[in-house]
């Protein structure tokens, strides 16, 4: 239970930190214009990643992300045991701080809109195509999971400052591809939005659960197979 509970809150945080700075920063217009825009969000979501490393990484590993979950499986780093119940943590997590800034963006009487949704096509901040999507998600998440088993290699030199190299690595993704994707590279970001947006969100949807994976399970087996100079055990994920 606890890092169900550690994963929940952890990927609670990233989806209200992320997004929310999305949804109701980044655009803010009113005299002095104080709108944090593409880098602020980008800080936004490699901040809550950087602080959550540190407030629960050693009780469940600060996934936060079912792409990151199956990417360590892949790469031999956790048990396939633990997939299920640390997706499951994340997804709920995720919507439920999607549901807390529904109600926090609705305060006002304005429209959600977009909502920090994923998209392509028109529905791509850049006018971006399916291809160009598929690929920008594939790519981030397969770099990011490199950058993460990397970070968390058994080091004592660099142990300490991974939350850190990790969260940087989110907030550089972010600067990459959010004129693509609005950036996932997480299908539990993913799916917490699309619930509440619906339509062509929830169409278009599949491309940002299957491309992270297929990502993450491509940088675990490129990592394990290449790069990789010490052997995880499945206890590690706890320690």
């Amino acid at each position: 239970m606890k890092t169900f509970a550690a994963e929940f809150i952890g990927t609670f945080w990233l989806v209200l930190g992320g997004c929310g700075s999305a949804v109701l920063a980044a655009n803010f217009t009113s005299e002095p214009f104080i709108g944090i825009g593409l880098v602020g969000v980008s800080l936004a979501f490699g901040l809550t990643v950087l602080t959550m490393a540190y407030a629960i990484g050693r009780i469940s590993g600060a996934h936060l992300n079912p792409a990151v979950t199956i990417g360590l499986w892949a790469g031999g780093r956790v048990p396939a045991s633990t997939i299920l119940p640390y997706v499951a943590a994340q997804i709920l997590g995720g919507i439920a701080a999607a549901a807390v800034l529904y109600v926090i963006a609705t305060g006002n009487g304005s429209d959600i809109g977009g909502f920090a949704a994923n998209g392509y096509g028109e529905h791509s901040p850049g006018g971006f195509n399916l291809t160009s999507a598929f690929v920008t998600e594939f790519v981030m998440t397969f770099i990011f999971i490199v950058v993460i088993f990397g970070a968390t290699e058994r080091d004592r030199s660099r142990e300490a400052f991974a939350g850190i190299v990790i969260g940087l690595a989110l907030t550089l993704i972010h600067l990459i591809s959010i004129p693509v994707t609005n950036t996932s590279v997480n299908p539990a970001r993913s799916i917490s939005q699309a619930i509440f947006v619906q339509g062509w969100a929830l169409e278009q949807l599949w491309l940002f659960i299957v491309a992270p994976i297929a990502g993450a399970i491509l940088g675990g087996i490129f990592y394990k197979q290449l790069l990789r100079k010490t052997d995880f055990s499945a206890d590690d994920l706890n320690q």
